[in-house]
């Protein structure tokens, strides 16, 4: 598990809690019901649970104290399990009035379904992956706002060939991507096999767009998001933006793409 200085500041609490009231670990893990390891490990910063902050609390009468830094603990392990600079641009995001994609591997966040993403990010279990598709799902809200930005999104082909988690998960997706493309100002375009080389090879991107008439680009790879504000630069992801939707099937032949893509699961 990587550094958290929340989860180092909590144990740093929890010995000087126990070392002022004069108590060993094994006489605190006694009046708390766990083992002294677990004490221990509280206390290297190594892990902390939500019961252990709350029966602390209770124990020492901190009001609360040992709660919140576990909250803080969780807030500051969700920023880092995110890609670097994501944090930022979801930000940006949510006050985009467009919104202007291209997807080359995975289903763009935007539009994927709680399995789609619970499966694209199954490698994390148990709270943290909770957490962290529960943090997507709310993303999707800027879609279904009463101002919702005009969204366009082009997806590669090789996305409606590749099972993400199973069958089922992948027929709801593709029903939901179906769903979403019927929605006034939202567009879905598939980018076919045959085009061969275009310019979205070069890894998926997103372009907002902001009512001051400003742009800003986000690319991610190899799990680093970076976030381009530059005139110049976010220009260039435009003419990457247009060149490629030269290619891409027409709105009702990328949905015929889809639903093929259903028929075939």
């Amino acid at each position: 598990m990587s550094e958290n200085q929340a989860r180092i500041f909590f144990g740093t609490e929890l010995r000087r809690m126990r070392e002022k009231a004069g108590l060993t670990g094994r006489q605190l893990a006694d009046a708390l019901g766990c083992t002294p390891q677990w004490i221990s490990t509280m206390e290297s910063g190594r892990k902390v649970s939500e019961q252990s902050a709350l029966d602390l609390d209770t124990y020492f009468k901190t009001d609360g104290q040992f709660h919140r830094l576990w909250q803080l603990i969780n807030k500051v392990d969700l920023q880092t399990t995110l890609p670097p600079g994501f944090t930022e641009y979801a930000a940006q995001e949510s006050r985009a009035n467009s919104v202007r994609a291209y997807a080359g591997f995975l289903v763009n966040g935007l539009f994927q379904t709680e399995d789609y993403a619970a499966a694209v990010m199954g490698a994390l279990k148990g709270d943290r992956l909770t957490e962290l598709v529960a943090k997507r799902m709310e993303r999707q809200a800027l879609l279904h706002r009463e101002d919702s930005p005009l969204v366009w999104l082009t997806i590669d082909e090789v996305i409606l060939h590749r099972v993400i988690g199973t069958p089922e998960v992948m027929r709801s997706q593709f029903e939901a991507l179906l769903h979403a493309s019927e929605q006034p100002g939202t567009v879905i375009e598939v980018m076919p096999f045959q085009a061969g080389y275009h310019s979205g090879l070069g890894g998926d991107f997103t372009i907002l767009g902001f009512p001051d008439g400003s742009s800003t680009a986000y690319t991610e790879s190899a799990g680093i998001g970076t976030l381009i504000r530059r005139p110049a630069e976010v220009a260039d992801f435009v003419v990457r933006w247009d060149s490629l939707r030269g290619y891409a099937l027409s709105i009702e032949e990328s949905r015929a793409a889809i639903k093929k893509a259903m028929g075939r699961l």
